[in-house]
């Protein structure tokens, strides 16, 4: 894959693009979840970019689209749109994970008719309706706690808490210390914060798939999930020997499900 990047108001923003197959071949963007950065991603790119236009950023403030301030989810999804307008990429399948959820619904929001598609990874829907004002209070509490850690604690929580299997908890413990404890600290505060401030009724305007790991166990995740599916209809699919990077646990299962939805839209 090739390596960009976009200047763009607040910092720079890298990204990495290959344009395999014909030139109508559908085009995959990657969005990564708080915390990570485009590796995530890394077994997604090696299985689509030899047949589809493949996308994949390290998001504002992560990565190596650091530094970058100020940070917002409804100013990523602007971001991403200069991106696509940048590549000429004028339609898209959307494949959010976590915090790439996020963007990738309030992008749907702003631009819905570049969105052929969208595949939720372990992330949560846009909707009022969805949180109680306590689990709202508990998300917005995440930075302190995380403060409260020790530095070697936090990082191995983090990764220990997001994967299932060896090989994505050592991934996530390499794309963890590329950060400082504080800057770490802040990501994760400024990220769920902006989520219980953003949160919001959003409908989404193309089919949509959603995958969650069996073995998630950030917050409610698995719940929220579905509740999403029994309100909307979207399939879910709950992908087997996964946590929440379940796309890197289970890169096999996941990489089958989003090429069997790609194929049918």
């Amino acid at each position: 894959m090739t390596e960009k990047t976009l200047s763009a108001r607040g910092g720079v923003l890298h990204y990495w693009i290959a344009r395999g197959g014909r030139p109508d071949a559908p085009c995959l963007v990657f969005l990564h979840g708080l915390t990570a950065d485009h590796t995530l991603f890394d077994r997604q790119a090696a299985h689509f970019a030899g047949d589809c236009t493949v996308l994949i950023w390290d998001a504002p403030a992560h990565g190596k689209s650091r530094p970058y301030a100020p940070f917002s989810y409804a100013h990523a999804a602007e971001l991403l749109w200069e991106l696509l307008c940048a590549e000429r990429i004028a339609r898209c399948v959307l494949v959010g994970q976590s915090m790439g959820g996020f963007v990738a619904q309030l992008f749907l929001r702003q631009h819905p008719h570049a969105a052929q598609g969208f595949v939720g990874i372990d992330t949560c829907p846009f909707g009022m309706r969805y949180y109680s004002s306590s689990d709202l209070w508990w998300v917005e509490q995440a930075g302190r706690m995380c403060r409260m850690l020790p530095e070697n604690v936090l990082r191995a929580s983090i990764a220990r808490a997001c994967t299932h299997t060896p090989h994505a908890y050592r991934s996530m413990c390499g794309t963890l210390a590329q950060y400082g404890r504080e800057e770490l600290c802040a990501l994760i505060d400024v990220g769920y914060r902006q989520f219980a401030r953003e949160l919001c009724d959003i409908h989404l305007p193309c089919p949509v798939l959603l995958l969650v790991g069996e073995h998630d166990i950030t917050g409610k995740v698995r719940q929220y999930n579905e509740a999403w599916h029994a309100q909307e209809g979207y399939p879910l699919h709950r992908i087997a020997r996964a946590a929440h990077n379940a796309n890197v646990d289970n890169s096999a299962q996941c990489n089958r499900l989003i090429r069997a939805f790609v194929q049918d839209l």
